[in-house]
Parts: C-alpha cells; structure tokens; sequence
C-alpha cells in the first residue's frame, strides 16, 4: 500500500520575516478543505505561526505533489509559487516524519527546547481532525509526535534550563532564595519583558506580585492578567521594602533606582536580604546599590552569560533527543509497512500462535507430563482453534485489502489485536463521521472464501 508523505514548509530559518507574513495562512481549516478537493490528497494538516508555516500532505499518487501543493499554498496566498519556491524546504515519507517528531520535541525552534510549538501542534491537529482532515496517517503520526515529545522532555535535560532572559532572572532568583515560596517580586514596568518575568514567577511559586509602571492603566491590566497588584509609579519607593526580588524592566533614559534611594528602604526591612535583577538597556538600576549590604545585583549581561551556558548545555542534550527521533522514526516505518495487506495477517496469526503456545505451556506444567503424542496433538488443537478464530477476521482483511480505505481497517486490526505491543490514545481516531463509516462497515454481511 504505496502511500506518499511530504512535509512542506517555510520557518525563520528559510525565509525573512516578510516572506513569512506574505504566505501565513489565515484560515487553516479552509485551506485543508481545498487541499484536500483541489490537489490528490487524502488527509493533511498545515500549521501557521509566526515563525513557520508547514503543510503535511499525503497521497496514493505517485508525481510531484510537492509542486501541487506549493502551488495551491501560493495561490491561497495570491502569491507566485517561483517567488515562494526558493524560501521552502521539503521532507518527504520518512524525513517528513522525522521532521514531525523534531518539531514537536522542539528541536527545530527558534529557541531549542521552549515547549510553545507543541501546544500549536496539538491546535493544529484537533483542528484538522474536526473538519476530517487527519485520517489514519496523520492520525498515528501526530499521536506518536506527541509521545517523542514527552519521551524528550521526560528522558532527556533539554527544558532544564532558563534560555530567555526573563527565564534566567526568575530561575536566578530561585537558586538564591532556595525556593519562591512566601517571597513577594515586585515588577517595574509592564512590557513584554515584565509580562514573561510576571508568567515564570507564578509559575515557581511566588505568593506576591507588585507591578509598577508609568502608564498605571497599563501596569492595572497586566496585575489582572497575573493575580498580581498594580503600584502607581510615584508610590514605588513607599512600596519597595515589601519586595524580596525586583525585576525592572522599563525604557528609562537614567536609571531609576539610585544607591541614596536604598538606605530607607533597608532600614525599613530591617536590612533583609534583596535581590535585583535589571534587564533593561540602558540600565535601570545604579550599579552602585551592589556595594550595598544584603543587596545583590544583576544585569542582563550577567544573565546572558547564564543564558549562553544553557543553551550550550541544551545542545549537548538535543544528541541525545535526536537519538530518540531516529529510534521513534524506524518504529513508525515499521508501523507504515504494517497497513499492507500480508504483514498484518501475517502478524496475526503469529500473535494468535504465540498465545497458544503461552497458554499449552502453562497447562503442561499445572496437568504434568504426557507423553509427545498427546503433546503434539494439544498443540494442534491449540493452534487450529486460534487459526479458526482468526478465519473470519482474516476474510475480511482480505476484502477490504483493495479498497480505497484499507489502510484504516488494517490500523484498526493492528491496535483491536495490539500486534504493535503498544497504547494509542483512545480518541486517535475521534471523527465522528469516520465512526459512523466504521460501524456501517461493520455491518457488512459478505461472504468469505475459505481460509488456506
């Protein structure tokens, strides 16, 4: 059952930003629609985000389908598939595969290891399932994607360590303190940097977060967002001593916390520990606070060097995950050879007299010895009644073998009977209309030649 898969795309690597923009797809289920009447495809799913866009397609037919969809990608785009061409690449059966798993394992982003692309994976599929774009294929090759991830990031040290800069401030905060638990973070300013800083501080446990920024409505809105409190600007230095960490992040021309502007503030927590971390450029906190007792200090080039040795140490670990995609991508192949006709009944069969022999075993030893006759004829008795059992399942295999949607069929009998020894997730195949299709198949009443 000769099937084609390619994997077509465009990512921050092949294209410029906007190259990127020009053909994002807008409407994701509707181009899977189209895809799927206008070019010979049988099931596909393209995911959109800002840094790539890739379209898994796959077919019966053999040919270029590669420039079938390129050129409908472009269409859709109302833009020129020469002028796309050359900002695309192309993986085809099992390199697309392994493509797959190494998206989904974040092995391909931007930043190697951020868990963001799973979660738009997953959109993308439960979309394409929705509208009946992923079928058995696709099916199968996103479940087990899922699955490498989790093997990667449970097997390997690849998200261990903070790579972004708002990441390594909290994380450094974290190492001082031995824990967030109970302490209070205090944020000044409200920008994108403060917003990341804000999500990693809950997420490891802060009790407190003080928010502070110029534009107070701006500093309100990202309080409610974070369960934290907004602080006018010009109360900052009234609300400072409660903060155990201070995270400033603003675009001041000076800095805003000076050495002379500290002494009330540690007289007032009685000279308890505080840790600063400016990530702004141009700085936002004085240098001179560092010469401070009980106040530590850290820059973003500090972080950055923390930064650079993570990523360093998430290099080493993406070998290892690379290993677990090879590994991952041979099961699969094996998998794809199954949905053939003769594999499976083979497969079958072998399973049914690999049981039998089990179960005859098990009964020698509890009944006792018996003479080789008496063997050899339980044995046959063993393995005619599984062939017996089997014949009917097999006919119908055998049928349903050179229709258009064998290959569902034949997946359906490897995971009913598990010849692969491994768990699908139940909604694998969650298509309502699809379900509907299986059990009126079901219902078939033909008739089977007899089993050889």
């Amino acid at each position: 059952m000769d099937k084609k898969i390619i994997l077509l795309g465009l990512n921050h690597r092949s294209a410029p930003v906007e190259v990127r923009e020009r053909y994002a797809l807008t409407n994701v289920q509707d181009f899977e629609q189209g895809l799927l009447k206008d070019c010979r495809v049988r099931e596909c799913l393209a995911l959109s985000t800002c840094n790539r866009v890739e379209i898994l397609a796959v077919s019966d037919h053999p040919g270029d389908l590669t420039a079938e969809v390129l050129a409908y990608w472009a269409k859709t785009c109302g833009g020129d598939p020469a002028a796309l061409a050359p900002h695309t690449y192309v993986h085809e059966d099992l390199e697309a595969v392994g493509h797959v798993f190494r998206v989904a394992a974040s092995l391909d982003s931007m930043v190697m290891g951020e868990p963001q692309i799973l979660g738009q994976l997953k959109a993308a599929y439960r979309a394409a399932v929705e509208k009946g774009a992923a079928r058995v294929i696709v099916n199968r090759l996103l479940h087990k994607s899922f699955s490498v991830a989790k093997r990667v990031r449970t097997e390997t040290a690849i998200a261990s360590s903070a790579v972004s800069i708002s990441f390594a401030a909290v994380e450094l905060a974290r190492k001082i303190f031995g824990g967030l638990n109970g302490k209070t973070a205090l944020l000044i300013g409200a920008g994108e940097m403060a917003e990341l800083a804000a999500t990693h501080l809950l997420s490891n446990g802060i009790e407190r977060l003080l928010i502070a920024n110029r534009t107070l409505s701006r500093a309100q809105d990202l309080a409610k967002t974070m369960r934290g409190e907004a602080v006018a600007f010009d109360q900052l230095f009234e609300r400072l001593p409660e903060a155990d960490i201070v995270i400033s992040s603003t675009g001041s021309p000076t800095a805003i916390i000076r050495a002379r502007d500290m002494k009330g503030v540690l007289k007032a927590r009685k000279h308890a520990p505080m840790f600063f971390i400016d990530i702004a450029v141009p700085r936002d906190i004085d240098p001179d606070i560092n010469s401070l007792d009980n106040v530590y200090l850290y820059d973003i080039d500090d972080l950055k060097e923390v930064v650079e040795g993570n990523l360093a140490q998430r290099r080493e670990e993406a070998v290892k995950a690379q290993d677990i995609v090879a590994a991952e991508t041979e099961t699969f192949a094996r998998w794809l050879k199954s949905l053939d006709l003769q594999p499976t009944i083979v497969d079958l069969l072998s399973r049914a007299e690999d049981i039998g022999r089990r179960e005859l075993a098990r009964t020698l030893r509890r009944i006792g010895p018996v003479d080789e006759d008496t063997r050899k004829a339980l044995e046959t008795l063993v393995l005619s009644v599984g062939r017996k059992i089997l014949h009917d399942p097999v006919c119908y295999l055998k049928r349903r073998g050179q229709e258009e949607t064998a290959e569902r069929f034949l997946d359906q009998t490897r995971r009913l009977f598990n010849l692969d020894s491994e768990n699908v997730p139940e909604d694998a195949h969650s298509d309502r209309k699809r379900q509907e299709q299986d059990e009126e198949d079901l219902r078939d009443e033909d008739t089977c030649p007899p089993l050889e």
